[in-house]
Parts: C-alpha cells; structure tokens; sequence
C-alpha cells in the first residue's frame, strides 16, 4: 500500500485531476447498462486514463492499479458492444468512490488513510477484476482483457517516459506517441529474450505491452494500430497458455509490428494518422499472419523476415556506413554469402512501406529529459545562487562606507595641514590621522574577510551547479544501445550464423552528445563483426570453437575518458594480408611495409576505402569503411585503436572524452600567450636536452620511445614570432594521426586545465589551427587548438621544404613572406611556386590577372610576381590596378614574362611594376635574388 510521499505538494495535481475525472464516470457509468456506443465509453475511457497518468506521476500506485482495472472493463465494453451487467456497474462506482475519496484526503494524512482501507482496496479491486465475464461475439471465447487489468509490467515500461511533464501540456495523441515508444523497447527486447526462453514469465511481460498498446490506440481512436496489437496480444497469450510455441519467423513478425509503434512514437502528432493509414495494407497483412493466415504469414515474412537485410538493420533513407576490413579477408563462406546477397532483389513490400521520412519530430536537443531529482537539485542551487547574489548588495554598502572613510580621512589631512601651517604641533595632528587611518584599516581587513568568505561560497555553489547541469547531460550508455540486441539477431539470421550479443557497462555515463554521435560507428563495427568477424557454425567448430559467436561491447570510464570496445570472438584479421594490400596499393614501399609492426598496419584500416573484404555485399564491402568511425571519433576528440589475433578475435577500442562541453588540456606558452591542446590528442610531453637533437636529409628530429619523432617549431606553424630559445633544453609536445608523430616545440608548459569548451563566432568561420576558444580561471581567453589543424599544416610545410629549425640559442625569425604567383600555365607557375616555397617563402597562385586582383584584395602579401600576357587581364593591366589603389600600391610587383625587349621591359615599368624578369632566368639564382632585393629573405 501508500509509501511515505517525498513530495506531497505534488498531491494537489492528482487531486484536481480526481475532483474533475471522478464526476465524470460517477454520471455516466450507468448509463453503460443500456447504452455502449464509442460515443458514450470513449469519454470515460479518457477520464479513466487521465487519472492512471495523475497517478503515476504522483506515486500513486493504488490510483493507478485502480485506474487500470476500470480502464480495462470500459475498453473490452467499448471494443464489444455488450452491455454492462449490474454488479460490474455497482463495483466500478465504488472503484470511482475510492479515487474521489483518495483525492479529498489531505496529503499528511494521506498514509494513513491507506493504510486503514488496505483490505477494502483488495477486495474492490478484485471486484472489478472478476466482474460477470462477457463472451467475445466474434470468436466466442472468454476475452483476456479482464486477465490483463493489472499491468506492473507495462507499467514498468512506462516508467522510462518522463515523469516530469504535466499532463495539462500534452495531447492524448502525445501520451500514445510516448507510450508507444516505451513499449515498443519492452517489446523489442523481451521478443529477442523470448527467443531463448518461452517460459510464461518471459511471455507474460510481452502481454502486458501488447495489452497496454492496443488501448492507448483505442483512446485516442487510431483504430488501424488497435487490431494490430490486438492480434500481437491474442498471439503472446496463447504462447503463455502453452497453446503454441514461437517460432523464429513468428518472432520476426512480432518484431516487425513492434516496428510500426517504434516508427509512429518518432512521428510528429499531426502526421501519425497518416503514416498508418499509408501502412495499413501491410499492417492488415500482418494482423492475418499473426491470426495464423499461412498465405498472409509467408507474404509478410518476405518483406520482413532478415533473410537478407532486415528494414531495421539498413535503413535505405540513412547512409550506409559498410565495407569495414574486420574478420578474414578471405571471401565468407559460400553459404553466407548466398544468403547476403538476396538482399539485391528486396521484396517489392517492403520498399513499398516507407519509413518515417516525413513528419519526423524534432532533433532531441530541442527537447531534453532531465531526471525530477536532477531538477529539483538544479532549482535548489539556483535559489542559493540567487542567496548569494543578494549578499552582494550588501558588501556593495560597505565598501561605499569604506569610501567614505577614506574622504574623511582625506579630509582630516586637509585639515591638519592647515593646522599646522597654523602653529598647531605636529604630535596632536600625527595622532588623530593615525585614528582615522587605523578605523579604516579595520573595516577593510573586516571587507576582505567578508569577501573572502563570499568568494568561496560562490566558488562552492558555482561549481556544484556546473557540475549538476553537467550531469543532466549524462545518459547511461545502454540509452544509445536499444536496437543493437536486435541489429546482432537480424544480420545473424540473413547470413546464416549464431551470434550472442552481451553488452557490458550499461549504466555507464555517457554525455548525451558523443551518445548520439557513438550510434553510427558501433551500429558499423558490430555489422561488420557479425558479417567478416564471426564464423559459420561448421566453421567455428572445425577451428575447436562453439557454433555460437560472441559479439560483445563493452563501456567505462578509465583514467577520466570514456572507453568503449566491440571485440567478437570470430577469425580475426591477418596482418600479412594487409601489408599486402598496402604494397598492392603503393601506400608504402615493400622494404618499409616488411618492417612495419602489427600496429602499425592496423593503421591503415582507418584509411578511407581501404578495404580487404573479398566480396561486396549489401552489409559490409561497398568501399567506404573504417574512415567513417575515425571521422567522428577524431571530431569528438578520441582515439580509436584496432587489434587482431588471427583465429580468435578482433577488437576495436574506442577512448573519448566523458564530455564534448569541458576537456582536460595540457596549457603551453608560444611566442609569450597561452594556447590549450586537449590532453585526447596529445601522445606524450618531454623536455629534450641539446644533445639529443639529431639531424636527416635537413630535417631535425628526436628519438623518443624507440620512434624518431621530427621537430617543429609551433610559432612558425602559427604563424607568431617566437622568443629566443632556452639553452637548457627544448619543450615538446608529441601530436599524431594515424600516420606521422610530430614534436611541437612550445616555449613552457603551463600544467593541465579543464576548459569549459566555447565554439569560435560563426562569422571568423574556419580559423587555420585552431579549433575552439575558453576562458581562464582569471578571466582571460586562450585560443584551443586543433591538432589534426596542426598535423596538417605541418605536412604542408614539409611538402613545401618551408621547415624552420629549432635550436637552443636562436628564435624563429617571424612571419613567413607571403607572394602570389599569377600566369595562366600550370607548369609556370609550379616551377616558381616550388622555388620559392623551397626558400622558405609562402606561395599562392592564380590563373590569370583578374584571379590575381581578387586574391591581392582578399589577402595580404608582401609581393606580387606576375606574367605579362593572360587572358581577362593581362599583367599590365593588374599592375596597374594595384598600384592604382591607395591600399595595394605598397605591394611590390615583379613581371616576369618571354618578352626581352627593351621596350617590352619600358612597358612593364611605366604600368608600374617595381621588376622586370624574363623567364629564362628561373634556372639560375636570378628570381631568388630578384626578391630578395624587393622584401628580403624569407621570414625577415
């Protein structure tokens, strides 16, 4: 009976809701013995399910078991159309007499009182349950909705819906839409259980739904979904009685109904009648076939059984993310391969039942469940926020006090000037300003005090509602897993096999956002272990292993990031078939790729279309592969690492930050400013001594851990000007991809910070490097950086031959010059750009005058080498216009052109040019010194 209510001001809403419902059935319940048309039970029906919600949000659960028992007499009448008999009438008043009377009773009382009419309230509800029984006059049996009035199962379904969202908010179609999606997952998980074990315990939960579905259809009048759930309801029954045992392609449409509510909770309320409308020749199908229909049965289960790709496991309005290298690279077995590829010709049903596409409700952030007791720990920090904020007021008061002592004692000094250019002694004077100045240093030592108790209550409670509103963003990790039981079943079945799926770590935190982000990649791993990781039975036990293959995933938190792995039990992948494909494909050379370890090939999985897969099928192999779980893992600030043990298993294991909006960086000094790296992508940090500095092909580098890990200098690659270097030692900081590890070399470091991550103003757009901004504990901003930003711009420095070294005694002399090279031919302006980009310079190019002009009034360069002769606009004609203008005529311009003539050279001079070259100079030191005489070196 009625436990101690921890919020009995909530009482009140469940008391006007029975005040309202309660008048309502008391009038018209015996009304029923004559009359049981829909017009006259669907208002009842609908008071009889407001108050059951008013129940549970309160914790009512005697209202709610009542509720429910009178709900399921009025629907089997309404569904019937037989009339209700006197004592069924008598026993639903008294129910209705109980709930109004429970909604009089003050809330402190509210145990007691419940306690007192404990036996009343069993013997009424067994009354309501055990009413005169009324012959179903379409199938002639006893009906089981009377069987199904209590509901504890369903109820607990339920109670995964919010519990904080008043009912007065809500459409009824909104309520169905909620509970249809709680009941769709019982559904769906207890099927793939039922599959195991179809013990009555199992079906009786599954029931329970069914029962629960069909009458929320019924209330809000979408009849197309209440036979349905009917037939799902008739058919689990009849399981329980032991009348029929379930076999795997039952199951299936079982599972494929559940389908249809899973579908319609995701739908906006407007257009769930329409979807089902558009659905109900299939659902109709499937109605006959769950009645035993064998016609309706093997036309449904061509649309929807998984012999070849289950509509649940490839939707055909996502991307398919398929093709991952897991598993042999050897082809699958003839037999798994055969029951793929059935998937090439999809059964004409189910392309004809399009998903949801239209009408789908909003994204979920727009949205957000948040737990009643996160709420309410949210509002009460919020009001000792509010506390604090008024104490201010008064320190504010006090510190105006302060002021005004210090005029005083401004005054008094004034004054005892005076005094004693008056004759008055020193002595009195010196004495009284010492009183005024020591009053007021008491009241400022009193003012510090109280600020610095302020200060660390406000720190306090600024930091425990940081970390409360941090929390409500937290999900469990089994939230993002739902539909990966039956994912593992589905594909399992198309191909042949006998997988287990086992997740571990369910109630492991995981931030909402990387949750949403994480279904993708694991829906790709776990596709590509059941389809190239996990054996055929015959396989499995030829290699000494069981038939079953195990595919399982595993989440937690280890040393503050979030780690998730999938690792399967099947064949694993040979390494010496990757390095093949790696020399087959020239990604390395075979002397490099002999040396390379398993690691290191493994690396190569995530490059984009690397692919070992033998066949293409419709589940994995259409070339895009593992890039995608590496794109959004390196999006989120995450590692993702692979392993393979040929014959026993694969493994890939994901390292993530527990939150995308704080990160844990590493603080470092560059050119005198503090910049952030995120710890996620930092390998390792170390002090580097001159000794260790080594030099290869003109390249300066270390040795750390066994690996040569080159150094570059990170104001070059930020483009600031260093400080002069420190003889003691370098700082470095290991940055990596899947390919190349890097030494940033930083001025210090500055010690770890967690940063409350900003994004950059949309307006700066992609700033080169950097990939977010945070402020300080001081207040102050520091710019985070992108490493993968970073990575590549030190590619394209070595590409360009632009390196800086670094050394001990001497800074990176600055900025890099910048030119723009214009000439409509591509071999031209190659051969400049390379020359001078392999002096150090920085080089952009354009085709032609008219591209140069709007690269020379969108950018900033130090100098302009251009042709004479081009289409739009010939160089002339681009010098003059540069010169032309007040702001770019500073802006040396070389020509550099075929024509040698002296007047051809007059012209280029009078149009304004600063240099006149002819091109058969590029084979010598000519252009070099040529532009070194117009801005210098590179770099000065």
């Amino acid at each position: 009976m009625g436990n101690s209510r921890t919020d009995n001001s909530m009482l009140e809403l469940f008391r006007m809701e029975a005040e309202k419902h309660t008048r309502v059935l008391e009038e018209s319940i015996p009304g029923l013995a004559e009359d049981v048309s829909p017009e006259k039970v669907q208002p009842l029906i609908h008071a009889t399910h407001a108050l059951k919600g008013a129940g549970k949000i309160v914790g009512l659960q005697e209202a709610v078991d009542l509720s429910e028992s009178i709900e399921t007499v009025l629907d089997h009448c309404s569904g019937s159309g037989v009339l209700l008999v006197l004592p069924v009438i008598e026993a639903l008043l008294e129910g209705v007499r109980f709930m109004h009377g429970l909604g009089e009773v003050e809330a402190s009382e509210m145990d007691g009182w419940l306690e007192e009419r404990t036996d009343e309230f069993k013997s009424l509800l067994e009354r309501i349950e055990s009413g005169e029984p009324v012959e179903d006059p379409v199938s002639d049996e006893p009906v089981v909705e009377e069987a199904a009035a209590e509901d504890p199962v369903a109820a607990e379904a339920e109670s995964v819906l919010n519990e904080d969202i008043p009912l007065a908010d809500l459409s009824m179609l909104d309520l169905f839409r909620m509970e249809a999606e709680s009941h769709a997952q019982a559904l769906n998980t207890g099927l793939l259980e039922l599959e195991k074990d179809q013990s009555p315990d199992k079906v009786e939960p599954l029931m329970r739904a069914a029962h629960s579905m069909k009458g929320a259809a019924r209330i809000v009048g979408l009849n197309d979904a209440v036979a349905l759930a009917h037939a799902m309801e008739d058919l689990l029954v009849a399981s329980q009685k032991g009348q029929i045992v379930l076999d795997s392609d039952q199951i299936d449409m079982l599972l494929a109904a559940t389908d249809i509510y899973s579908d319609v909770s995701k739908l906006e309320t407007d257009a769930i009648q329409g979807f089902l409308s558009e659905r109900k020749p299939l659902m109709d199908l499937m109605e006959n076939a769950l009645r035993g229909d064998e016609a309706a049965a093997a036309e449904v289960c061509s649309a929807v059984c998984p012999h070849g790709i289950p509509p649940s496991a490839l939707d055909v309005n996502e991307p398919v993310l398929e093709s991952a290298p897991q598993g042999s690279v050897e082809p699958q077995a003839e037999q798994a391969q055969e029951g793929a590829a059935t998937v090439a010709a999809a059964p004409k049903a189910a392309k004809e039942s399009p998903a949801p596409s239209q009408g789908v409700r909003a994204p979920e952030d727009s949205v957000v469940r948040v737990s009643a007791g996160n709420l309410n720990r949210l509002m009460a920090l919020a009001g000792e926020s509010l506390v604090e904020s008024g104490r201010l007021g008064e320190f504010a008061s006090s510190l105006l006090r302060l002021k005004a002592g210090q005029r005083d004692l401004m005054k008094i000094l004034e004054e005892s000037c005076e005094r004693v250019r008056h004759g008055e002694t020193a002595e009195d004077v010196v004495d009284q300003l010492k009183d005024a100045l020591t009053d007021c240093q008491v009241r400022l030592v009193k003012h510090i005090n109280e600020f610095d108790l302020f200060r660390r209550r406000t720190d306090n409670v600024s930091g425990r509602l940081y970390h409360e509103v941090i929390a409500s963003r937290m999900r469990p990790f089994s939230d993002g897993g739902l539909g990966f039981p039956r994912l593992v079943r589905d594909l399992a079945r198309s191909l042949g096999k006998e997988v287990d799926f086992v997740i571990e770590g369910e109630s492991t935190s995981v931030d909402r956002d990387i949750l949403d982000k994480l279904e993708a990649p694991l829906n790709h791993l776990i596709r590509n272990s059941v389809d190239h990781g996990i054996e055929m039975p015959d396989e499995r036990i030829a290699a000494g292993k069981t038939s079953t293959g195990i595919v399982k995933v595993t989440a937690g938190h280890r040393a503050g990031m979030l780690f998730i792995e999938v690792r399967d039990d099947g064949q694993g992948l040979d390494p010496e078939r990757i390095r093949a494909k790696v020399v087959e494909r020239k990604l390395a050379p075979a002397r490099m790729a002999e040396e390379m370890s398993r690691a290191e090939l493994m690396e190569f999985l995530f490059l984009p279309g690397f692919s070992t897969a033998g066949k293409v099928t419709e589940i994995s192999g259409r070339g895009v592969g593992l890039d995608v779980v590496h794109a959004m893992v390196q999006e989120v600030g995450g590692t993702v690492r692979a392993e393979s043990e040929p014959g026993q298993g694969m493994s890939f294991s994901m390292q993530l930050p527990l939150t995308l909006s704080v990160i844990r960086t590493l603080l470092v000094k560059i050119a005198d400013q503090p910049y952030a790296i995120p710890l996620s992508r930092i390998s390792r940090i170390a002090a580097i001594l001159p000794e260790q500095l080594q030099l290869a092909e003109d390249r300066q580098y270390v040795s750390l851990d066994g690996a040569n890990v080159g150094l570059v200098p990170a104001a070059q690659i930020l483009g600031v000007t260093a400080r002069a270097g420190d003889e003691t030692g370098l700082k470095v900081v290991v940055i990596s991809d899947r390919m190349n590890r890097y030494g940033l070399v930083v001025d210090d470091f500055l010690g770890e910070q967690d940063l409350v991550v900003r994004p950059l103003d949309h307006r700066l757009g992609k700033v080169p490097d950097v990939n977010s901004v945070a402020m300080m504990p001081d207040g102050s901003p520091v710019l985070i950086l992108d490493a993968e930003d970073l990575v590549r711009s030190i590619d394209n420095l070595l590409s360009g031959g632009r390196l800086s070294k670094v050394g001990m005694e001497s800074a990176v002399s600055g900025p890099v010059q910048k030119i723009l090279v214009v000439d409509d031919s591509l071999t031209v302006r190659e051969v400049e750009r390379k020359l001078l980009a392999n002096h150090g310079y920085d080089v952009d190019t354009a085709v032609d005058g008219q591209d140069g002009l709007n690269a020379v009034i969108s950018g900033q360069y130090d100098l302009v080498v251009t042709d004479v002769d081009m289409p739009r606009m010939n160089g002339l004609e681009l010098t003059r216009r540069i010169k032309d203008d007040p702001d770019l005529k500073s802006i040396p311009v070389m020509m550099v052109s075929y024509k040698d003539r002296k007047e051809d050279k007059l012209r280029g001079l009078e149009a304004g040019a600063d240099y006149y070259l002819t091109k058969s100079s590029f084979h010598d030191e000519t252009l070099l010194s040529a532009v070194e005489d117009l801005i210098g070196g590179a770099g000065k």
